[in-house]
């Protein structure tokens, strides 16, 4: 990589931990994407970007949560799939010390592009490796592990508060990824861990895919 020999540098994952000689062999995935940095807090020259491989066939995506929906016995699906998007900020921010922000705004502004529906909530973040997780069909926060990159991306369930404050919404449902493409087109989601300096991207597209 063109270093000098006096020169010091550290390599991190993109949750910003140190690779060690005591955590390397904890690295077993192929396609890790690594920063090679002169401290672990530097900021970014440029953005990265990650390619995030899918096995399911998209319609296995795009269309898997048209019957969950439509089989509500003649009730309005909406509310539903836009339940499943707050259930997202509702965990996000179930361990805020502070006040809980969720919004939903409808953007209808042709001239910011097409119309779109945007959930935003002041929760704790997630990480590449956490968005990577939400993209990945069928891994349900119930089910997910964490593992040498996604640090905390585990679920833990909340503690006992009203059922319709406690982020268990999803539990019943068919999750994230089908509500954004029962609702649109595309997702797009944009996050910064509260111990980080990093903004992550995560895009999903019928289009792309």
């Amino acid at each position: 990589f063109g270093i000098p020999s006096d020169e010091t540098f550290v390599i991190t994952t993109t949750n910003r931990k140190e690779i060690t000689d005591d955590n390397f062999s904890e690295l077993v995935h192929d396609g890790v994407t690594l920063y090679l940095l002169q401290s672990v807090d530097q900021m970014l020259l440029l953005a990265t970007k990650e390619r995030i491989d899918f096995l399911p066939h998209y319609d296995t995506l795009v269309k898997s949560g048209m019957y969950e929906y439509y089989a509500s016995e003649g009730q309005n699906p909406l509310p539903f799939a836009l339940a499943e998007l707050i259930d997202n900020s509702l965990s996000a921010t179930s361990q805020n010390t502070g006040i809980r922000s969720i919004q939903i705004k409808l953007l209808f502004d042709d001239s910011q592009g097409k119309p779109a529906v945007a959930v935003i909530d002041n929760g704790s973040g997630m990480t590449s490796k956490q968005l990577n997780n939400w993209a990945v069909y069928r891994l349900s926060k119930f089910t997910r592990q964490g593992d040498f990159e996604s640090d905390h991306s585990g679920y833990v369930r909340p503690l006992p508060v009203p059922r319709s404050l406690n982020s268990d919404i999803s539990y019943f449902g068919v999750g994230g990824k089908q509500a954004v493409f029962f609702v649109g087109q595309s997702a797009r989601m944009i996050s910064k861990p509260a111990a980080s300096q990093d903004v992550h991207e995560l895009v999903l597209s019928k289009e792309d895919f």
